[in-house]
């Protein structure tokens, strides 16, 4: 009889210890599924996030530039004027005039807008738009990364069926990476 129970033993013994081995598989299945998922979904907002920042800042730094150059404009445009009255000065008093101008024209630059910047604003302008697409490709490129290793983590024939039977009905399904939207090829256009 003790021959009888120890097998019985050993079969109940064996039967457990697999039970316990595919539950955890299982549920390491699962669990490793839900990481990858929430790591995608991150990876998602990474993107958004990116595009909100574009979205954010792009409008202001072009109001700045803008901003900069028509007061710029204003202050060359009344140095101009300055520099024709004085070509067209017929008497001594509209030389005296002109010079004036040119000195309120220039005391206008000097003390209201110190140095002309506009050129370096639009460079810092393009700095700071090629920034914004890079991290907007990075963030895209890792979304479509950790896509892919979802995609080869829940795609696998035993992985499937321990989702099926221990995913409790959530959707593991495989995901698309990044897709360009239609007509975004082509360049977008900044206008001043």
């Amino acid at each position: 009889m003790k021959k009888g129970l120890l097998v019985t033993l050993i079969i109940i013994g064996v039967v457990v210890v697999f039970v316990f081995g595919f539950i955890s598989w299982g549920s390491g299945v699962y669990d490793s599924s839900v990481r990858l998922q929430e790591e995608v979904n991150g990876k998602w907002a990474d993107v958004q996030t990116m595009y909100q920042r574009r979205a954010d800042l792009v409008p202001q730094l072009v109001a700045t530039v803008k901003g900069a150059a028509e007061n710029e404009k204003s202050i060359l445009t009344q140095v101009t004027q300055a520099r024709a009255g004085i070509v067209g000065a017929k008497s001594p008093s509209d030389l005296d005039r002109a010079g004036k101008q040119i000195n309120s024209a220039i005391n206008l630059a000097f003390e209201a807008y110190p140095q002309i910047r506009s050129t370096e604003n639009f460079i810092d302008l393009q700095k700071e738009l090629t920034g914004s697409e890079n991290r907007i490709g990075v963030a895209r490129e890792r979304y479509n990364e950790s896509i892919k290793n979802y995609n080869t983590y829940v795609r696998g024939y035993f992985k499937k069926m321990a989702l099926n039977w221990f995913g409790g009905g959530e959707d593991f399904s495989v995901k698309k990476g990044f897709e360009a939207a239609e007509g975004s090829d082509k360049a977008p256009e900044v206008k001043f």
